[in-house]
């Protein structure tokens, strides 16, 4: 179960992290979570600079480890980079200790002090110690790029429906969602950018 608009109660019990930006300007946050791998990061880049826009990646230090060239090639092109852990881990199944350990040494390759919890699942233990580091990116539109059993059209329609100004917005760069990211994001981009929107990085 997922939540494609983050509801009151989620905000209201974490209420230490961002969740979206000013309601009061037309910008938008793409941000890519899972990545950077060689079966769609580069085809997001390329999409992303087909409509001059940038966006945010959090990125999995395993990931960048692997795939360097591209973890490059996210910076070089003006995107911003967040930690998304070394591992992928989730909060819930890991102590304090072992969960920022994971974390920092993903901070090593990133430098970045922007965090991302895989599965927005961290516990507010955590959150607490994280904070002081970092700010700890959330979201109010999450796209259901990843749910294998959501067609491409919905998880478009997921996108159009919930998202405003401000609206920081969630799509992954791995395997499972590439069928629906690369059906969605330039029907997207091209949509809120006809709309007098523009995309901003965190």
């Amino acid at each position: 179960m997922y939540f494609v608009n983050s509801p009151i109660f989620l905000r209201w019990y974490y209420p230490n992290v961002t969740w979206n930006k000013s309601r009061r300007e037309k910008k938008l946050y793409l941000t890519f979570d899972d990545g950077p791998i060689p079966e769609i990061t580069p085809w997001i880049l390329n999409t992303l600079r087909s409509f001059n826009v940038k966006a945010t990646f959090f990125c999995v230090g395993e990931n960048i480890e692997k795939y360097p060239e591209i973890f490059d090639r996210i910076v070089e092109n003006g995107h911003q980079v967040g930690n998304h852990t070394y591992n992928h881990l989730k909060g819930w199944d890991h102590s304090d200790t072992a969960y920022i350990e994971n974390i920092m040494k993903c901070h090593q390759l990133t430098k970045s002090r922007l965090f991302r919890p895989p599965y927005a699942r961290a516990k507010k233990s955590q959150i607490s110690l994280l904070c002081k580091q970092f700010e700890l990116i959330y979201w109010d539109v999450l796209s259901g790029d990843f749910d294998l059993n959501l067609s491409s059209q919905n998880c478009l329609k997921n996108v159009l429906r919930y998202t405003k100004n401000g609206s920081i917005i969630v799509f992954h760069d791995n395997i499972k969602a590439i069928p629906r990211v690369q059906y969605v994001l330039p029907k997207a981009i091209e949509h809120f950018l006809k709309r007098g929107y523009s995309f901003e990085t965190l």
